[in-house]
This record gives C-alpha cells, sequence and structure tokens, in this order.
C-alpha cells in the first residue's frame, strides 16, 4: 500500500505536469508577457522568477526553455511543439543544453565558474539558446553572486539564465537589474479546481466540486501540495472520493458550517448557533480551529464591506460554492456590527484553550451577540452624564454632584464614590466589577484614573478595547466628565481585602455599616467570584 501510495504520488505530479503554456494554471500576468517575447523573438537574456514555492516558477522556465528551442515553432507563434527531438529531449531531461542547478547545494564561487561560467562560453550543442535555470538562487554566496553578476553583464550570444527564488530580497540589487523580473503569486482555489478536475477526468475518478474545494483549501495555494493531496486520497479512494477518504488525508474544512453560524447570528437564533456548535463538538471538530475558520469568513466579510476588491485581493478564497453564501451574507450585515462580532470571536477563541467547558466561550459569545443589550453594551460610546437631559427630573432624584467647583478631580472625590461606581459596572458586567473590586484606585492625574492590579490577567482584561470603553463609559456616568483609565501592574501591592469589603457595598452610593464576618466566609465568597469569572472549579 505504501509503496502503491508513492507511486500514484509520483504519477499525478509528472503526468500532469504542463508542457506548454496553455495548461499552465493561473500566472497569467506572467503567462501573456513571455508568450509575446517568444512570438516576437525577444525573449530576454536573463529573468528572475520570484514568488512562494509551488506556484510554477520552474515549470514557466522549462516551458520557457523549450518554446526557444522549439525545432517545430513557427514565426509568430509560442507554443513549442511538444514533438520535435528538442522538446522530447527537454521533456525527458536529456539535453544538454539545458543546465538545472539547484544553489542551495552549490553555493560557492567554485562551482559558479566550474557549472555556469566556463559552460555558458561553449555554444549550445544541438539547440538555438543554451538555458541555465538555477533553482533558489538567494542561497548563493556574495563572492558566487559577484562571479554569476560578471557573466549577467556581458552574456554571451545564444545564452538564457533563468534564476528562481522563493526570497527575492536576499538576492543582491545588481544581479536583479540585469534581470527581467517576474513576480508569482499563490493559485486561486477556481484555478486549482479547475486543474483538479482535468486530473480526475483523465483519471476516471468522481467526486463532487466541495471536496475538490476543500483539497484546494489546504494547498494554501500551492499547486503541487494539490496534486499531492489528490494522490494521497486517491490511494485509498476507489472509483468516487468520498467525505469520509477525504478526512482520512486532510483536517475537515468547516467553512460551510461556520457560514451557517454566522447565518444563525444574523437571525439572532441564539439556539440554533448553540445547538450547531455541541452538534460539531460531538462529531470530533477541534473547537479553537473552528473559529479560526469562522474569523477567517468573518473577515472577508468585513473586507468585502469596505471594498469588494478587497475582499478578493486579500482574503483566501473559499472555493465557488462558498463564495456565492459569502456574497449573501455581506449584504445582510453592517460594518458595526461585523466588527463586533469578530472581536468577540477573537475572544471566545483564547478563552477556548483554558476552558473547562470547551463550548463554553463559543455559547457565551452566540448569547451575547444574538441580544440586543448585549451588542448596545458594545457599541455605545461614553457620554458624560451632565449632557443628558435633566429638565424634568425632580431635585431630590438628581445625582449628588461630584465638584461643584471648576477644577481636576483629586483622590478623595474618586473615593467617594467608588462603591458607587463599582455597583454600575456590574449592571453592564457583573464578572468586570470583580475584577474592579479587587484593584487599588491609585489616584487621579488631570482626567487620567490610574488603576494599580496585583495580577497581570486582570491589567490585561481592563485593557481589552471594549472592557475599556465600557469602564470609562461608566465612569462618566458616575463622575459627571469623561475620564480616562490608565491600568499598571504592582505585584507587590497585599491580598486584595477591599473585595469583601465592597462586595457588601456595592449596591450603596455610601458606606454602609460593617457586618461580622462569618468564619471563611469572605475567602468563600471570593472563590466563588473567582470561579465564576474565569470559568474554574475546585478539585478535591
Amino acid at each position: 500500500m505504501r509503496y502503491m501510495l508513492c507511486e500514484i504520488m509520483s504519477t499525478l505530479y509528472r503526468k500532469y505536469r504542463p508542457k506548454d503554456f496553455s495548461e499552465v494554471v493561473g500566472q497569467n500576468h506572467i503567462k501573456i508577457t513571455l508568450e509575446n517575447e517568444i512570438a516576437t523573438g525577444t525573449a530576454a537574456h536573463a529573468y528572475l522568477f520570484c514568488g512562494p514555492r509551488a506556484v510554477g516558477k520552474t515549470t514557466f522556465a522549462r516551458i520557457l526553455a523549450k518554446a526557444v528551442n522549439c525545432q517545430e515553432r513557427k514565426e509568430g507563434e509560442f507554443e513549442p511543439c511538444n514533438k520535435c527531438s528538442s522538446c522530447q529531449e527537454i521533456d525527458q531531461f536529456r539535453s544538454l543544453d539545458i543546465i538545472e542547478i539547484d544553489a542551495a547545494s552549490h553555493t560557492g564561487v567554485d562551482n559558479v565558474r566550474e557549472n555556469i561560467i566556463a559552460g555558458a562560453r561553449v555554444a549550445p550543442s544541438s539547440s538555438k539558446y543554451k538555458v541555465f535555470i538555477i533553482d533558489e538562487v538567494h542561497m548563493l554566496s556574495i563572492s558566487a553572486f559577484n562571479a554569476l553578476l560578471k557573466i549577467l553583464e556581458e552574456p554571451p550570444a545564444k545564452v538564457i539564465f533563468i534564476l528562481c527564488t522563493t526570497e527575492a530580497h536576499k538576492v543582491p540589487s545588481t544581479i536583479i537589474s540585469r534581470c527581467q523580473r517576474f513576480d508569482f503569486k499563490r493559485i486561486g482555489i477556481a484555478d486549482m479546481v479547475k486543474k483538479l478536475k482535468y486530473i480526475i477526468g483523465k483519471e476516471k475518478i468522481k467526486a463532487e466540486p466541495k471536496i475538490l474545494e476543500a483539497i484546494a483549501r489546504q494547498a494554501d495555494g500551492h499547486m503541487r501540495d494539490a496534486e499531492s493531496l489528490l494522490g494521497q486520497i486517491m490511494a485509498i479512494a476507489g472509483e468516487e472520493i468520498s467525505e469520509e477518504e477525504v478526512n482520512l488525508v486532510i483536517p475537515r474544512s468547516d467553512i460551510i458550517e461556520a457560514m451557517s453560524l454566522i447565518e444563525f447570528l444574523q437571525r439572532k437564533d441564539m439556539s440554533g448557533g448553540i445547538e450547531l456548535v455541541n452538534k460539531l463538538l460531538a462529531d470530533g471538530v477541534d473547537l479553537e480551529r473552528f473559529t479560526t475558520d469562522l474569523i477567517e469568513v468573518l473577515r472577508k466579510m468585513l473586507l468585502a464591506k469596505a471594498n469588494p476588491v478587497l475582499g478578493e485581493r486579500l482574503a483566501m478564497d473559499f472555493g465557488e460554492s462558498a463564495e456565492a453564501k459569502l456574497t449573501e451574507l455581506v449584504g445582510k450585515f453592517d460594518l458595526g456590527r461585523l466588527i463586533i462580532t469578530i472581536e468577540r470571536f477573537i475572544r471566545a477563541k483564547q478563552e477556548i484553550k483554558s476552558s473547562f467547558i470547551v463550548q463554553l466561550p463559543l455559547e457565551l459569545a452566540l448569547a451575547e451577540l444574538c441580544s440586543d443589550s448585549g451588542v448596545k453594551a458594545q457599541t455605545q460610546s461614553p457620554r458624560p452624564a451632565q449632557s443628558a437631559p435633566q429638565a424634568q427630573t425632580a431635585p431630590k432624584e438628581q445625582a449628588p454632584p461630584v465638584n461643584k467647583v471648576s477644577g481636576n478631580m483629586n483622590k478623595q472625590d474618586l473615593s467617594a464614590r467608588w462603591n458607587e461606581f463599582l455597583a454600575k459596572v456590574k449592571k453592564y458586567n457583573h464578572s468586570l466589577s470583580f475584577v474592579l473590586r479587587v484593584c487599588e484606585p491609585r489616584g487621579i492625574d488631570g482626567n487620567k484614573v490610574c488603576l494599580a492590579f496585583k495580577y497581570k490577567f486582570h491589567k490585561d482584561r481592563i485593557n481589552e478595547a471594549n472592557i475599556k470603553v465600557l469602564v470609562e463609559k461608566t465612569l462618566a456616568e458616575v463622575y459627571g466628565r469623561d475620564l480616562i483609565v490608565e491600568a499598571i501592574l504592582d505585584e507587590a501591592i497585599e491580598s486584595p481585602d477591599n473585595a469583601n469589603s465592597n462586595s457588601s457595598e456595592e449596591n450603596t452610593a455610601g458606606p454602609a455599616p460593617e457586618q461580622p464576618a462569618s468564619p471563611g466566609g469572605g475567602d468563600d465568597k471570593m472563590m466563588q467570584d473567582l470561579l465564576s469569572t474565569f470559568g474554574g472549579k475546585v478539585v478535591g
């Protein structure tokens, strides 16, 4: 079985390697230019092919070498005939005039002199042009590049150099300036699916388009990888490829399920969304990976909302069937809601790693995003309390002013209504009120409130964009002025005793009478708040 698998993979890769420009998928911007140069007889003496691996650089180099040397190609044509002795020798790697060099294993100046410079000075044996294809050229040493530069400056007649690299930034500018440069791009899913359809058609194998799209997505723009994956799947499949067989070779892609979850969000169907998440978990889906796919889909929606061209150019291509559904979804979301949704699922993805109920962070995100109050809490901007109309409010119902005189607040002003602030925060976000209860208000400088935290994860929580907005909004409501929060870390802070006292006072604007503490009562309350906030449980 192992021998059969390797044989099929090798056969697919070699059997369906493009032999002329018409068989090449993608890279049309390069194909058109090279075709015109060959047809008009204006081929350059040196080319630099740049781009990621497995996108066709070496394939283009071989087709170019074959086309300029084809004995049957007529004037004005650009395709090699693939029948003459020159074409067949090149296809079979028997041509003495086509020299392929792996620069990764020939980095030194001596190799350049012996294999390239000396060989270039010898006329072609039977071809029109002697062609040097130097792969991974960026691996050459500085002295080797200097030697190569000399011959590129004064190239012999009937010699063409094709330099291929995945890291163009490592190629000296003096070399680049003497070459005609082409930048290869990753191949789109539509182009890869087209080639895979051609292969399974020739091999008399059946497969649904969504299966080929899944293979193309996994290949991530590399045609050779897509062909290798198809070869692996064909080795275990029969005359028809099923999803089960695909899942044995490549990780399951949940793009369609991600779009289904977005549809539940659009309809504010919290129940349907939660059911889908739990079904995926029962099916063995990695929820962290699923959330990554979900964020990737939402990102493309965001880019498409800003400009459809951005979505096509900068985001992943999900395949024809998925793209049609995505276009429909984009029209149902406004930009603000998309931003909130992306931010919420980014947070959920981070929380999945530490949650002892793995689906809970996604369930909470769905509950919040499907709730109008949850979305409003994140979208409302801070607004000072004094800006609200109060003409019909009785004097006894108005909140007492923080400071009747003009000027900045001081620490005493901050402390005077801190418990009122904590109580108000709790109405918006219960767990956030606990985090703030265990902080130490250090003071206020101008309109900047300094809050000190003993633990980094508390400080980081306050610095989250949507949390910071909520805190500053509540400060404005309580203190009647715009205030900015500055969170600092101070590990020297002693155990936050104020967590117990504040928790009993948080529903009042002023100090409450002292209550006798029951043994262990304060610690139990703090522990329960910790468990509630961070999703933990007591073991043992």
